[in-house]
């Protein structure tokens, strides 16, 4: 007999069957096959599926952003003792909808829409996300069949990830590195650490799917999201992905105690036109001028996710730019002028890369971002893209747009019976058709807790690349400043004194050996961190530029006053691009490259704490010229290749910056102390 399984209940009874309990959901006293945890999860959706009425499922395929009662400032407003949101709303204002559509209440959603997928844009502690979560999974409990809500987020480990929303109470989840910080270790060990202890703290809280991580591999060095990928290199990024979606799944599928990862952005979002992002008009297209390149660099991580058992893949918005492509590329030749979403080719070379779990398509494709089938209603771009694959729809509220698309016959009932099952065995499979609810005392327990600080710690140490270290300048060690005073300084977007006064007294306590000053003038050795900052993520800005300058937030004449002051001076760059380093790197005798690595991470690096052993993960071009973009809109170097092969396709000019050392600053490129 097989070995009982936890069950929570709130609303519903239990039965015994067997000498066994299970959830009666529908509470019609017998145990329905859906109910039977003894069964797989394919057969308990299909059961359930065979009963669900129409306008059940559709609710399935949508998932909307879902603020929290906490976050609603007119308590009138909520329910569940403040914990849910219950204000209607005419027209939500959201930057991924143009739609113009009523928001609903919590309840509402959840009883009346019959949604269960929701985003949390919030970061609150662990326990109100559970407290929360909970409340939600109390209304879905006394629905007609109990199917449990499930809430989603971005990733919310990395320091320096995207963020929409938040309260002056959050309370972030232990922060490791930057994405393409956990790629400079080069460590698979630090990757799955990363995993095991990100999932346990997503788990406590009741968070069970995340959208992440990004199978993407940064092509082009201005995309502004490249600093969410993985890196360059598309054999490391496979081999990242396989060990995320096996570390947050479960190493042999998804199981109760994972959480089910959505994999993006099928079929790689890093061959951006010049940088430019599909989240605006003007970089809606993928471009792929190099025979191949999708094959070689783009799908191999996706193929990776795949194999490892990614819950979920979501394509990007992007349309496959045919003018401005070699085709075919590979297995693609027909390149239909569409976003993915809607892009069938694409969809079906996606199922011949095995994936068997649902597609999600990116926020907004129904409306405001619905490139290649703007003429299309919204309904008839349900169709489209539930037709060529497509299983739900992110970030929207918009049930009716997909019943209306049902009903007018822009889907059939065998794919909208189709999605439903694919969107309900997740559900099974993460145990929570049993076992929807979570302790909030030991989700606080669990946030944060010190084995996971020390681990993060770790990381971050290991993120750190010594890219240049003249003369053997480093480490600063207390005996080689002794009689010597140290300044450091930060400069960055949006800095406030209060801030640098923290970070100077944090670095005064931690090296009480060090005589720190607060003013360069008096100084013998500076140490400055700067981390530049441009682009933005809705709107088209222009061409990206890369060079580090006031444009960046960096205030270059301060920066060259401290060099003229100092008899040495180290250079912390926080690297959101690969950048132009040329008004940078010749000031520094040492130069240190982090991923929204700790800046105390970074000055103890330069301080002697440890011997970075960090390798970049990304290649630095040599200067404009490199990047340059002509009156055709063609780049100098190809948008679809990896940094490090770049110079195989431009014809002699040079890509790979080269320092004053003679170091090249291209993929694996870092030095240590020893050398």
């Amino acid at each position: 007999m097989p070995a009982q399984i936890p069950l929570s209940s709130r609303v519903k009874k239990t039965l015994e069957v067997d000498g066994l309990r299970f959830r009666d959901l529908d509470g019609d006293g017998e145990l329905t096959p859906f109910e039977d945890w003894r069964l797989s999860p394919a057969e308990r959706a299909a059961d359930l599926v065979s009963r669900m009425s129409p306008d059940e499922k559709l609710g399935l395929m949508v998932i909307s952003s879902r603020p929290m009662g906490l976050s609603q400032h007119n308590k009138d407003f909520t329910s569940g003792d403040g914990v849910l949101d219950e204000q209607y709303l005419p027209i939500k204002l959201d930057p991924h909808t143009s739609a113009g559509i009523p928001f609903e209440g919590t309840t509402e959603m959840i009883t009346g829409l019959h949604m269960r997928h929701f985003i949390m844009r919030e970061e609150p502690t662990g326990a109100r996300i559970a407290t929360w979560i909970n409340a939600m999974n109390e209304v879905a409990e006394s629905t007609r069949w109990g199917i449990p809500v499930i809430v989603t987020a971005n990733s919310k480990n990395e320091a320096g990830g995207f963020k929409m929303g938040g309260t002056p109470q959050d309370q972030p989840f232990t922060a490791w590195p930057g994405t393409l910080g956990l790629a400079a270790t080069g460590s698979l060990e630090i990757i799955e650490s990363f995993a095991a202890h990100s999932r346990a703290e997503w788990v406590a809280s009741g968070l069970r799917k995340g959208y992440m991580y990004m199978a993407d591999v940064f092509t082009d060095p201005r995309w502004f999201r490249g600093q969410g990928t993985f890196g360059e290199d598309p054999q490391f990024v496979a081999r990242a992905m396989s060990a995320i979606v096996r570390g947050f799944q479960g190493q042999d599928g998804l199981s109760a105690d994972g959480v089910a990862l959505t994999t993006k952005h099928f079929p790689g979002g890093g061959a951006r036109e010049n940088g430019t992002d599909p989240h605006y008009a003007e970089g809606r297209f993928n471009i792929y001028p190099t025979p191949g390149s999708l094959e070689e660099y783009h799908l191999p991580p996706f193929q990776a996710a795949i194999e490892a058992g990614t819950s979920s893949i979501m394509p990007y918005y992007a349309i496959p730019s045919d003018e401005k492509s070699s085709t075919p590329q590979g297995r693609l030749t027909d390149f239909e002028q569409v976003g993915f979403a809607f892009n069938k080719e694409v969809m079906d070379l996606l199922r011949a890369m095995g994936h068997r779990g649902y597609v999600n398509s990116d926020s907004g494709v129904m409306s405001k971002m619905a490139w290649g089938v703007e003429d299309l209603t919204p309904a008839e771009r349900v169709g489209r893209a539930v037709m060529a694959g497509t299983d739900m729809f992110a970030d929207t509220n918009d049930v009716a747009s997909v019943r209306e698309a049902y009903v007018a016959g822009h889907f059939t009932g065998d794919r909208l019976d189709e999605a439903a099952q694919l969107l309900l065995q997740e559900l099974f499979a993460l145990g929570l058709f049993e076992n929807p609810y979570v302790d909030p005392e030991e989700a606080d327990r669990v946030v944060q807790n010190s084995a996971a600080r020390a681990a993060a710690t770790d990381a971050h140490r290991r993120s750190v690349v010594l890219a240049k270290n003249h003369e053997a300048v480093l480490p600063l060690t207390a005996e080689s400043l002794a009689g010597k005073s140290v300044y450091v300084e930060l400069m960055a977007k949006d800095l406030t004194v209060t801030q640098l006064d923290a970070l100077r007294a944090r670095l005064e306590q931690t090296h009480p050996d060090i005589d720190f000053t607060t003013d360069h003038r008096h100084a013998d050795v500076a140490i400055v961190l700067v981390k530049p900052f441009v682009g933005a993520y809705f709107e088209f800005v222009g061409i990206t530029d890369l060079s580090i300058g006031e444009h960046a937030h960096i205030d270059l004449e301060k920066l060259r006053r401290i060099r003229e002051s100092v008899d040495t001076l180290v250079i912390g760059l926080d690297a959101m691009y690969p950048w132009l380093l040329d008004s940078i790197e010749p000031l520094a005798d040492g130069l240190l490259i982090g991923f929204e690595t700790r800046e105390e991470i970074m000055v103890g690096a330069a301080l002697g704490g440890f011997s970075p052993s960090g390798r970049l993960p990304i290649t630095f071009p040599i200067d404009a010229a490199a990047v340059a973009v002509d009156e055709q809109g063609r780049c100098a170097s190809p948008n679809d290749v990896p940094g490090y092969a770049k110079e195989q396709h431009m014809n002699g000019h040079p890509y790979v910056y080269v320092d004053a050392d003679g170091n090249r600053y291209q993929l694996g490129h870092g030095l240590d102390y020893g050398a």
